[in-house]
């Protein structure tokens, strides 16, 4: 425990909670004017009864979960039904459709998808019982108001846009027209009620319907901690027979870890926020990681007061967005520490980038990764100090982690090593037992309008249905026949037929062609099927290269994804070649290693591993892994297979298809993909019925003539073929 010097509350504490106990009556009745409804209200407690009587009567009902505003606003079809419990159809995120990152405007595509799944249902709008929102948008605003009361009056700019772009006061007033906005898509003249769900909640039942843990009679904790929700800054919930009971609520939106963790690394690293925060993780591995040598950890850990009972507090007096926002982050004690903030017009957004040739990225110098390291360090702190708490109060061994800093993989990683069987016997006398993880593929918002529907269901009985094995699930695939006409109609694009996956000679072949090129060092995109929900490519829209080869990782940085070399590769491996490469926690076996599918989780890499595939072995020693699965992914799972015969490794390097733009959704933004990258050889396209092509840019590209080279090794590799099949004969 600390002794800090410096405040931890509010200037006007009462001010602000008498404001927001005045203002939430009449803005709640503004809500009803709009047919926007919190989970409290009459008309959400009469939907919720309808609910479970049609339930007891054996229908199967639908629910849309809407994130209309915001960031990463999307949209997800949820069926309900007494004898299958809850199961996710789709769950659709609008910057896969728009190509804009973090997409926050009304999620027109994202529904349109939505209601073509319907109909391949045989399914119609009337069938949707209830249409539930990814936040409280209106108590969203009465906390808003509330926070720019607490320090006024200077802290009234934080009403104001610029003071936090992504997430502010006008995305939740915006959000009450969202009822209007769906007439068109429910082809009525009538407003479409919403029921707001409370946004901490979505994101705690959605992983815990879903985890390997969902059902037990036993408690499970669940820690939920992103920039901040409509109540609050985090929220603890301990869950026990699929029912969730919060343990407490940060109200303090300042006392956000996660916003704390996205003002630091976008203002020293230089990128926005939403797209700071990994690249700062990364660049945490090439600095001083030793909390006593590490020249900023001892300092700028002052910033947080860590109390009695596992609360952790930000400390206002080394900060200024409290009252400023992201316009004027630190004051002077920050700035003493960490130096001047990089201004908004000064920062760099990765992800919208027109002219991917022109990109020059900072210097990266031993103070700027000094400084990642010591921000990681003091998130690491504060973790441990809350689900080092949590463990005391509930003795449960099984952690859920949600919320946009869950995809912090290092320190979940640093939690099973910490939380080990050696703590369980110190601290509660138990033996054989310690703490088991588990974070699904998408923590973040973009997994919040699934866990609108989710939460609405549980809350209203309905029991967890499909646990969840994979994380495809964003859209539809490709229209028949998508492939082809998008590369029919690209310029400058080549292709073979290769044949039809489906049949399983084929797949194997497919995939072996694959592998010969990646083996060759080329590097091929995969589209196939439906996309993953998530930031995580996990083998349908993922870029394929060689983990042997040293120079992969240069390779793809400087000339395929355009990036700073300090972002590490991850690897997709099969579960028997995981347990050889790396070491598994047994904190992450459940389901048969069901954890490490997502890669939400790093692991150490053992020794052979920096000698055998040094390409996904990032500056620490450690790897963000994918486990890929057979009955999954066949045929992600086939070229894995397929590269033990060509380097001896069941193992590839997988990185996100997308090139200065979030990860591809349609045929055309793949094949735009390609044309955008010098160092992408080319694509394996599958079609919604097998169908598989091979892609290419038809002009030669310096440095790499990916296209040349990809005809000469598919030529090269179906002589071979040929070959034995005339000597099989």
């Amino acid at each position: 425990m600390s002794s800090n010097i410096g405040r931890y509350q509010p200037l006007h504490f009462y001010a602000g909670r008498l404001t927001e106990k005045i203002l939430s009556p009449p803005i709640k009745t503004i809500g009803t004017w709009f047919k926007f409804y919190s989970f409290e209200s009459h008309f959400a407690s009469k939907r919720g009864q309808e609910m479970q009587k049609r339930l007891k009567g054996g229908e199967t009902l639908y629910l849309l979960g809407l994130g209309p505003s915001g960031h990463n606003s999307a949209a997800a079809l949820v069926e309900v039904s007494t004898k299958n419990g809850i199961n996710v159809i789709c769950n659709n995120e609008e910057e896969r459709y728009s190509g804009i990152k973090n997409d926050g405007q009304f999620p027109t595509n994202s529904l349109n998808d939505v209601f073509d799944s319907l109909n391949k249902l045989n399914l119609s709008p009337k069938d949707i019982f209830a249409v539930v929102g990814s936040w409280d948008y209106v108590k969203g605003i009465s906390t808003v108001l509330r926070l720019a009361i607490e320090e006024a009056p200077i802290s009234l700019y934080l009403i104001r846009r610029e003071a936090s772009p992504h997430m502010n006061f006008w995305h939740f007033i915006g959000a009450l027209k969202a009822p209007s906005q769906l007439k068109h898509f429910f082809g009525t003249n009538k407003s479409i009620p919403i029921i707001g769900m409370r946004h901490h909640n979505n994101h705690a039942y959605y992983p815990y319907a879903m985890s390997p843990f969902s059902g037990s009679k036993n408690p499970t904790m669940i820690i939920v901690m992103d920039g901040f929700g409509d109540d609050g800054a985090i929220s603890h919930f301990v869950a026990k027979n699929n029912h969730l009971e919060l343990v407490r609520n940060y109200p303090s939106i300042i006392d956000s870890q996660g916003l704390l963790y996205a003002v630091i690394s976008s203002t020293q690293g230089g990128w926005e926020p939403l797209s700071s925060e990994g690249r700062y993780m990364g660049a945490s591995a090439w600095g001083d990681m030793n909390r006593l040598t590490n020249p900023y950890y001892k300092c700028l850990r002052q910033i947080l007061y860590f109390s009695q009972e596992g609360w952790v507090h930000v400390n206002r007096s080394m900060i200024s967005y409290h009252q400023f926002g992201q316009r004027k982050p630190y004051n002077k004690r920050l700035k003493k520490i960490l130096g001047e903030p990089i201004p908004p017009d000064k920062i760099w957004n990765p992800d919208i980038v027109l002219n991917v040739d022109d990109i020059e990225h900072a210097e990266i110098t031993q103070e700027r990764v000094d400084k990642a390291a010591a921000l990681q360090m003091v998130y690491e702190d504060a973790l441990f100090h809350m689900v080092n708490y949590l463990i005391r109060l509930t003795g449960s061994c099984k952690l859920i982690l949600s919320g946009g800093t869950a995809l912090n993989c290092i320190a979940n990683m640093k939690l099973l090593d910490h939380f080990n069987e050696d703590f369980y016997q110190r601290t509660l006398k138990r033996e054989n037992t310690r703490l088991h993880l588990w974070v699904p593929p998408n923590p973040s918002d973009t997994g919040t309008a699934m866990g609108a529907a989710y939460q609405f269901a549980m809350r209203n009985g309905v029991k967890p249905g499909t646990r969840m094995k994979h994380a495809f699930i964003c859209g539809n695939p490709p229209e028949p026949g998508g492939v082809k006409k998008a590369i029919d109609k690209a310029e400058n694009t080549k292709y073979f037929y290769l044949g039809n996956i489906k049949r399983i000679s084929k797949l194997k072949q497919i995939a072996d062609l694959a592998a010969y090129i990646i083996s060759q060092n080329g590097i091929i995109g995969l589209y196939q099927g439906v996309g993953e929900t998530g930031p995580r490519a996990l083998g349908h829209r993922s870029i394929l290269a060689n983990p042997c080869n040293p120079k992969t990782l240069e390779l793809l940085n400087a000339q395929v994804k355009y990036r700073e070399r300090i972002r590490p590769l991850a690897p997709m491996v099969t579960l028997e070649y995981a347990k050889r490469f790396f070491h598994l926690s047994e904190g992450a076996s459940d389901d048969n290693y069901n954890a490490y599918n997502y890669m939400v989780l790093t692991v150490q890499a053992k020794k052979e591993s920096y000698k055998l595939i040094p390409a996904v072995v990032h500056k620490d020693g450690t790897s963000r892994i994918q486990i890929c699965r057979q009955e999954t992914d066949p045929l992600s799972y086939a070229i894995l297979k397929a590269m033990k015969k060509y380097l001896g490794v069941e193992l590839v390097v997988n990185t996100s298809l997308n090139v200065g733009t979030p990860i591809v959704h349609s045929p055309s933004q793949t094949i735009e993909a390609m044309h955008r990258s010098k160092g992408l050889s080319g694509l394996l396209m599958i079609e919604e019925n097998g169908d598989a092509y091979l892609v290419w840019h038809n002009i030669i590209k310096p440095p790499k003539d990916g296209g040349a080279k990809l005809t000469e090794w598919f030529k090269t590799w179906k002589n071979r073929y040929e070959k034995k099949k005339r000597i099989q004969k």
